[in-house]
């Protein structure tokens, strides 16, 4: 009767390699892409803004670096500080309004009965899963100035100065219209995520904080906030993120205008780039917005973990 074979240290060994390499194989097509849409983008933006590149560059690929000719240029342009100043405004503006907002549509959430809760998250789905473009397009038709419902229901309530507002045409009232688009879009993920936090708050918790007399407002601030306080912070960090580069509903709606009043960074970038084919100066107005928004993440994550550390 024969035996079977012994395997040789040579085979086990390749076996083993084999079987190390295996599942980085497996995840090289997801690494390959990710590095050729994110990383080869963004590599490209940062070449460009170092280099003297316009239309005639794109076409005949005759680019040569300049230095920091196009950040310094940037730096010292008025427009450039007065977006900045705008676009900081537009994120806190919109920032402080989803957080309050999501905050009490989560909590309201919670003490709905089942068939309420229901229906409020099955609207918070469908307002979320509404396309850009479509939500954008919805709100240009609402502030129509000859057939839009709003002008026509202020009409209506007896405001006739209304008629026939042009809203888009002044910058305050394209700016605030803005706001209110892109805080009912975010609100609904902010809701639903901040709702699944209070869900892992123990009821224990509040009963004991009811017994001894906490009001509403005590418990949510000593009880309910320091549980979710990783979530609520990891929300806000997003929603910073969201808002600060906000381009499609602005670049749909109004363009930037009405003149500057609704331009921030990355509307400004897209215009230096396309309407005065300055394609360096639009990377470098980029990469100065990535610049900003890290620099506001970070100080911000530097005061949250000091606060943490104090408790």
């Amino acid at each position: 009767m024969s035996r079977p074979p012994r395997r040789t240290p040579t085979t086990t060994t390749r076996r083993s390699n084999m079987s190390g390499i295996w599942p980085y194989l497996l995840v090289a097509p997801a690494v390959l892409g990710m590095l050729y849409l994110l990383v080869y983008p963004l590599a490209r933006a940062v070449l460009i803004s170092f280099q003297d590149f316009g239309l005639r560059q794109l076409i005949l690929g005759e680019a040569h670096f300049t230095g920091f000719d196009n950040y310094t240029a940037l730096l010292s342009d008025p427009r450039f500080w007065a977006v900045v100043r705008r676009t900081f405004l537009f994120m806190a503006v919109n920032v402080a309004l989803i957080m309050v907002l999501s905050t009490l549509v989560a909590l309201m959430v919670e003490r709905l009965g089942r068939f309420g809760r229901t229906a409020v998250l099955s609207a918070l789905v469908l307002a979320w899963a509404m396309p850009v473009v479509a939500a954008t397009t919805v709100f240009q038709w609402l502030f129509h100035s000859e057939f839009g419902i709003v002008n026509h229901a202020l009409t209506e309530l007896g405001f006739s100065r209304f008629e026939g507002y042009p809203w888009l045409a002044h910058g305050p009232a394209a700016f605030a219209i803005l706001v209110t688009l892109v805080v009912w879009q975010s609100v609904p993920f902010a809701a639903i995520t901040l709702y699944s936090a209070l869900t892992t708050v123990p009821t224990e918790l509040y009963e004991a904080a009811r017994i001894d007399g906490a009001s509403g407002f005590k418990i949510f601030h000593s009880v309910t906030l320091p549980i979710v306080r990783p979530i609520f912070m990891l929300v806000l960090s997003l929603e910073v993120i969201w808002t600060f580069k906000a381009f499609v509903q602005i670049w749909v709606m109004t363009r930037g205008g009405p003149g500057d009043a609704t331009t921030i960074l990355p509307v400004y970038a897209v215009q230096t780039a396309l309407s005065q084919q300055r394609y360096d100066l639009g990377s470098a107005a980029s990469m100065l917005t990535v610049l900003l928004m890290s620099g506001v993440l970070v100080a911000y994550f530097r005061q949250m973990f000091r606060q943490e550390n104090e408790l």
